[in-house]
Order: C-alpha cells, then sequence, then structure tokens
C-alpha cells in the first residue's frame, strides 16, 4: 500500500484511537514478526479493519466501497484478469455502458501505474475506488474457475502420454510436465480462493480419484477425475514434499511451500496414506502469511479475554488449551504467542509439526527417527535459558513430568491436551501420572474449545424456534449445575445465497470454556477429586460453560444453535 509508516502514525494519534505507545509497539512487532505494520496494528486490536477504511478514504481522496455481499456479474468481474487483479489487489464491480466507465476497487487508489495500464488496455475511463482488505477478498473469490472441464481436457489430450508409464522414471518425468503441475498449481489455488484448510485426494472404486476440501469445518466433493492420473498427481506431491515416489506400502509425511497467484505464501503439510485403491493423500494449507490473531478474532468474549489476557501475563505456570483434532487449539496457542512475542524474552517451542513459522521464536521440529521426542527435546529445550516454552501437544508421561517440572521452576508453558472439557483436563494430567500437588501449583488456566460455522451476514434472517429445539436448550442449560437461563424463542440462521453458495455459512469462530485455577479449586485437585466435582465448583464461581458462550452467539446471530449442539456434542 503507497502509505508511508510516517504518514500512518500521523493519522491514527490524530484520530486519537492508537496512543504513540501503541504505534511504537507495534511497529517493533512488524519488525521482529516481518508482517506488515496495518496487519499488526489490526492483528492486535489496536484497530479494526473497518475503521482503517474510513481513515484512509480521504488520505487516497477516493470513494470508499464496501463489497461484502455485493454479487458482481462474470462478465464484467473478468474485465480484469485473474491473475492480474489478484496480483494488484484490484477488482472490476461495476461497468456504465453508456459512459464508458469501468468502476474498480483496490486495497491502493494510489498505484498509479496499474490504473493507467487497465486504461490503455480496457480503453475505458477508469473510476477508482478504495475498499479494505477483507472486501478485496470477498470479491476475488467470484472469479469462477471451471476446473473440472479444464482437468479433463488436459486428461484426455494426455491420456497415451499417462497409459505408457513402465516404472519410476517415467512417473517421475510425467509429473513434472506442464499439464500435471497446471493441475496441482490449479487445485491448490481455487482451494486457497475457498479459504480450505484441507485438500483430499481420495482413489475410489469407481475408477476415479476424488477430490474434496475442508472448508469451514466442513467437507465439500470439488471434482473428480479419471484413475490413470492418480499415480502421476500423488507422484507430482511426492516429489515438492520430498518423499520417496516409489514408496507405496507404508505413509509418508512432508511439507513444500506454494506461492499463490495472489503472491502469499502457503506451507503445505502433506501426508500420504496407502489405501485399497491406491494412495490417499492429505493437504493441511497453513496461511504464513497471514496476519496475526488477536484473541477477539478468536471468538473469545470481552470477560473471557480479560481472564485469559491476566493469566498469561505470569511469569511462570502453566496454560493448558484442550479439545479436539482440527477445533483451533495450535491456532489460539501461536495468538498467545504473538502477544508474548516481545525482545524481552527468550521464547522456545517444540512441535510436531510446526504449522506456523513465527520470526523472533526458536522452533523446534519433533523428529522421531533422529531421537527428538517431545520428552528429550523439551529436556533440551531447557538447557537453552527459555522464559516462555510452547510444547504442541502434551501426549505420554514423560511429558507431563517434565513440563510441571518447568512451569515449577520459572517457566511459562503453553501446550494443548485432549479432552471434552476445560476441567477433565485435571484428571487427564494425573493420569498420565503427574502429581496432584504439583499440579494444584502449577496450573494457571485451562482454556477448552470448539469451531463452529458462522451465520453468512449476507443471508442471515431470525427464525422462531421449534419446540423441540427450546426443550433440547432447555436440557442443556438444567445439566449445568447452578445455571439458569432463558431459552430463547427466535433465533438467527442463513437462508442459503450465492455469497455462501447455499451453505449459509461462511467462516468459523470459536466457542470458549475459560477454567482460571481458583483457591477454592486447588485443595479439590490435592485430593484428586473427580471432574464432576470441579467443575461445579467452577461454575459456581463464574466458569462460562461452552454451551453458555455458544448459546449467547447463537443469539447474537453469530452462529446458529444447530451448530452449536452439533459441536459441543462432538
Amino acid at each position: 500500500m503507497h502509505i508511508t509508516d510516517a504518514k500512518l502514525k500521523e493519522l491514527l494519534l490524530a484520530s486519537e484511537v492508537v496512543t504513540e505507545e501503541a504505534f511504537l509497539r507495534a511497529q517493533e512487532e512488524s519488525f521482529r514478526s516481518g508482517q506488515s505494520l496495518i496487519n499488526v496494528l489490526i492483528g492486535r486490536g489496536d484497530i479494526t479493519e473497518d475503521y482503517l477504511g474510513e481513515l484512509l478514504e480521504p488520505y487516497f481522496s477516493v470513494p470508499i466501497i464496501n463489497l461484502l455481499g455485493v454479487v458482481i456479474p462474470k462478465d464484467i468481474i473478468e474485465l480484469i484478469p485473474e491473475t492480474y487483479a489478484k496480483t494488484n489487489s484490484i477488482v472490476a464491480y461495476e461497468f456504465d455502458k453508456t459512459k464508458k466507465i469501468v468502476r474498480v476497487a483496490t486495497t491502493d487508489p494510489k498505484n498509479y501505474e496499474v490504473i493507467e495500464y487497465l486504461r490503455a488496455k480496457l480503453g475505458m475511463w477508469i473510476e477508482v475506488h478504495f475498499t479494505t482488505s477483507q472486501s478485496l477478498r470477498f470479491a476475488l473469490k467470484q472469479y469462477k474457475k471451471q476446473i473440472g472441464g479444464t482437468f479433463a481436457k488436459v486428461v484426455s489430450e494426455n491420456v497415451e502420454n499417462f497409459l505408457s508409464i513402465s516404472g519410476t522414471a517415467d512417473l517421475a518425468k510425467l509429473a513434472e510436465t506442464v499439464s500435471i503441475t497446471s493441475i496441482l498449481d490449479a487445485i491448490l489455488n481455487h482451494a486457497v480462493s475457498l479459504n480450505a484448510s484441507d485438500i483430499h485426494f481420495e482413489p475410489l472404486a469407481k475408477k476415479e480419484i476424488l477430490v474434496r476440501f475442508r472448508v469451514d469445518g466442513v467437507l465439500q466433493e470439488v471434482l473428480s477425475l479419471n484413475e490413470i492420473i492418480e499415480p502421476i498427481l500423488v507422484a507430482r506431491v511426492k516429489i515438492l514434499a520430498n518423499l520417496q515416489i516409489d514408496e507405496h506400502r507404508i505413509p509418508q509425511d512432508g511439507r513444500f511451500k506454494f506461492e499463490t497467484e495472489i503472491g502469499s505464501g502457503i506451507d503445505v503439510r502433506v501426508n500420504v496414506m496407502p489405501v485399497m485403491y491406491g494412495e490417499k493423500v492429505e493437504m493441511r494449507l497453513l496461511k504464513n502469511s497471514a496476519r496475526p490473531l488477536s484473541l477477539e478474532d478468536l471468538g473469545l468474549s470481552e470477560g473471557a479475554t480479560k481472564i485469559f489476557e491476566e493469566q498469561i501475563q505470569k511469569p511462570h505456570g502453566m496454560i493448558l488449551v484442550t479439545g479436539p483434532t482440527g477445533h483451533g487449539k495450535t491456532t489460539t496457542l501461536y495468538a498467545v504467542l504473538q502477544i508474548l512475542n516481545t525482545s524481552k524474552v527468550n521464547i522456545t517451542t517444540i512441535e510436531d509439526p510446526i504449522e506456523y513459522s513465527v520470526p523472533g521464536i526458536n522452533q523446534t521440529q519433533v523428529n522421531v527417527k533422529a531421537g527428538v521426542t517431545f520428552a528429550n527435546g523439551l529436556r533440551a529445550l531447557l538447557r537453552q535459558n527459555p522464559d516462555i516454552i510452547m510444547i504442541g501437544e502434551i501426549r505420554d508421561d514423560e511429558t507431563v513430568e517434565i513440563s510441571v517440572h518447568a512451569a515449577l521452576t520459572g517457566h511459562l508453558v503453553l501446550s494443548s491436551l485432549h479432552t471434552n472439557d476445560a476441567t477433565s483436563a485435571i484428571p487427564r494430567l494425573i493420569d498420565m501420572h503427574a502429581a496432584p500437588f504439583l499440579l494444584s501449583s502449577t496450573i494457571n488456566v485451562v482454556v477448552a474449545q470448539r469451531l463452529v460455522r458462522k451465520i453468512c451476514t449476507s443471508c442471515v434472517e431470525s427464525y422462531k424456534v421449534s419446540k423441540e429445539v427450546q426443550t433440547m436448550m432447555s436440557e442443556q442449560i438444567k445439566s449445568i449445575k447452578g445455571k439458569k437461563a432463558k431459552v430463547p424463542t427466535s433465533l438467527y440462521r442463513g437462508k442459503g445465497c450465492g455469497v455462501c453458495a447455499g451453505s449459509g455459512f461462511a467462516g468459523q469462530i470459536g466457542v470458549f470454556e475459560i477454567f482460571p485455577i481458583s483457591d477454592a479449586i486447588r485443595p479439590l485437585i490435592i485430593k484428586n477429586a473427580p471432574s464432576s466435582e470441579i467443575r461445579n465448583v467452577a461454575i459456581k464461581e463464574g466458569m462460562v460453560t461452552m454451551f453458555e458462550d455458544g448459546l449467547k452467539k447463537a443469539q447474537q446471530g453469530i452462529t446458529s444453535i444447530e451448530e452449536v449442539f452439533r459441536t459441543i456434542s462432538e
């Protein structure tokens, strides 16, 4: 964006929304993390993206446009080629045929080189409007790729080559061809444009390979390809991930970096697993250029954020995040690390795998073959003079023992655990032979979480809740001892529209349970009280359960009550 840090500082200080001290802290974090200053300011919660847009509108001297929820006709959006639009952060959204004016939206109206190029290329006047990054991302998603038909054509044109594979050398050669690389690149770009978290290649009995994306936590079928392409496509993934392409009997893990059409980097974590009809590929997409998330971005309420921030600012102890796989535990831990990551502390991690690279933090990858496990890796980290330690996951007795002793000896330890709720973390750790009296002294807070889909803001509507759902809510509230709440008679849902592809949902947010270890809880831990007893005392002390947090978000129109029931019951 064509605005200097000095000018941005001038505008922000004049608005009195950001203090000079906060701006300098964000500037330091930007330098340390490699993130843009604007991303850091938004990620820290100093400003919102909408407010930034209002602030910059007079600076750019062009009108501001919000494209969220706006469906752009295909013939208009395609006036600017997709790759050029994404590379230069600009999109055509309206065309006045009478006056021959194309209205475009961009995050950088002072990029005159792009504007003049489009005027010459289209032979029409370009009317520039300013828009926010979030608004632009929504607009850019509307470039529709007919990838199924394109791939079918590629396969038919190369069928003789694909069928002529006679060994590993031929397979490797075909995996490097333009046709195969273009197919995989298109799939990856399409997944990124849909904000997918995972890509699955699944060989089926029907002589086809099914491609599915996980979007907002739910798998969607995207396309199917002829089975003859399966070994070549899998070989291409293996080559990128530095795996053995001639090994088909055992699972393999790897990763590679992918540069998207819009120039942002994606880390792709790969797992290849032998199955009945070939090899199944799972690719996790990790956005290494995404701005750091604030606790509010994750979905923590104002009260929960205050409690959590108090606990993570303590100089020692344990911070535990619990929940099932795929429900954002690691994202929460990284958000905490972003808050704690300053030049005054030494932060070290042991992870399996390293999901995001964070400048200023010393990250170690578990490597069992090389003898680096969570336990012995953690022992080595303790000799690195750390202030803060992040352990990707507590999996065994030895890791628990070392983690507890690290927290006792002046370190702040962050980690994740698999339990259904926050209070269940205590008996789980005791089952792993952690001494109760040590746990009572070391654990600061346990956070349980789930991810729910957010209702699409373009088609949200209120509706009257059925008697059956009211009964389910009433029973759930009654099961929380000591809690009384009014059962809502009307809630919100998404009707389904072009913006959300008819699903009624767009994006995900967390529902949380924050369990600080109080003076009343510590004696219960020492006597190894059952989880239910600990939970009842925590609720009496004001702990908001995940269901209550989810219900509140449903009443606010953020998510649906069906989503809350679906995830809390998992």
